[in-house]
């Protein structure tokens, strides 16, 4: 049974003595040090004698040491030897000076950041190549045998990363349009040449915002998933468990992600087309009078397949990368989950900006062919 902590005074005729009793603990001590100290404030000579405490850690120590500090005089402290062992221990973490901080010069911050940083981008470029290379030799293990493929695996990742995003693509993609149509048919309405927003909306969304809106959606919504389960599953040394076992993780995890992607990322593009058209479709029709049968025909004479085959283009690249970046991530998670949550956020982060990059390559490489 516990014993809260408490004291006594006895006189005696050496002076004063206070003795402890109970379990002078973090738990148990409550403001009974306080009370003792404000018994042996401005006193003078009061002795301590803890040889009847129960219980006693380096909070009781601390609070004993805190009172006998408050007298004028202090007197002694008669204590077992575990318990002057401990009191000595507390009395000398008190009076410790405090560890200096150490300010460095802000060019040495700077110039170890810009250093650091290089050698962790050199590192990065060499993991990537390496990731490259286990995954070329794969594609080529699929191509020489293509029974090697996981078909079930591919098949449900195509309906999980491609079929299930079909109705966020669609949305996203038919308000663009739509946003598209009414900011061109406001801006040519000035120069009374609102038909020509037919054209704009064609070429907006055929050869730019159906590829891109679809990379980007694809790459949060897949990347992230991609670096996810693989993540988890190195976390939980299953992967390791594969190896064991003679299966390659590229084999099993890496390729069906790859080829599931390069397969529905065009399909996924087609949809976003369609949609993207109809929204602006939907807004010439209402702002500018313009029916379907005019709006298609402009297409056609104006726009033509050219622009759509741009888009369409595309399409594997940003699969490959987008695949790639998610994969490359999750096969890099350690054994924490913090490392799973930045290894998920620098693969939505990494894949964003490569579909935003390969889209300005692509963008420069057309424009220099006269595409």
């Amino acid at each position: 049974m516990t014993k809260p902590a408490d004291f006594r005074l006895e006189q005696s005729e050496g002076g004063k003595t206070a003795v402890l009793l109970g379990e002078w603990t973090a738990v148990e001590m409550g403001l009974a040090n306080e009370r003792l100290g404000e018994v042996l404030k401005g006193a003078q000579g009061v002795d301590l004698d803890l040889n009847q405490v129960d219980r006693f850690d380096t909070s009781g120590a601390y609070g004993v040491l805190r009172a006998a500090d408050m007298s004028a005089k202090p007197g002694r402290i008669l204590a077992p030897a575990h318990i002057e062992r401990l009191l000595d221990l507390v009395r000398t973490a008190t009076q410790a000076e405090p560890t200096p901080h150490i300010r460095r010069r802000s060019f040495y911050q700077l110039f170890a950041r810009i250093g650091r940083g290089v050698e962790d981008v050199g590192l990065s470029v060499f993991d990537t190549l390496i990731f490259n290379g286990h995954l070329l030799i794969a594609v080529g293990r699929a191509i020489r045998n293509p029974r090697r493929i996981r078909w079930a695996a591919v098949v449900d990742l195509m309906e999980r990363a491609g079929l299930d995003a079909i109705p966020v693509v669609a949305t996203t993609t038919f308000f663009i349009g739509a946003v598209v149509g009414l900011l061109g048919a406001n801006m040519l309405r000035t120069f009374g040449a609102q038909v020509f927003v037919v054209e704009l909306i064609g070429i907006a969304v055929l050869r730019e915002f159906n590829i891109v809106i679809t990379a980007l959606l694809l790459a949060g919504r897949s990347a992230s998933a991609f670096a996810a389960e693989i993540g988890a599953m190195k976390m939980n040394q299953e992967i390791d468990a594969m190896q064991v076992l003679g299966v390659d993780p590229f084999d099993a995890l890496v390729f069906p992600r790859f080829l599931a992607l390069l397969l529905t990322i065009p399909l996924l593009t087609f949809i976003a087309t369609l949609a993207g058209l109809a929204g602006g479709l939907m807004v010439a029709t209402t702002a500018l009078g313009i029916g379907p049968d005019t709006f298609f025909q402009r297409l056609l004479d104006n726009v033509g397949p050219t622009n759509f085959w741009v888009g369409l283009s595309k399409a594997p690249v940003m699969a490959i990368v987008i695949a790639g970046i998610g994969c490359r991530q999750g096969m890099e998670v350690g054994g924490d989950v913090e490392s799973l949550g930045r290894r998920v956020t620098a693969a939505v982060v990494h894949a964003i900006f490569a579909a935003i990059l390969i889209d300005a390559i692509f963008a420069l490489v057309y424009m220099k062919l006269n595409i």
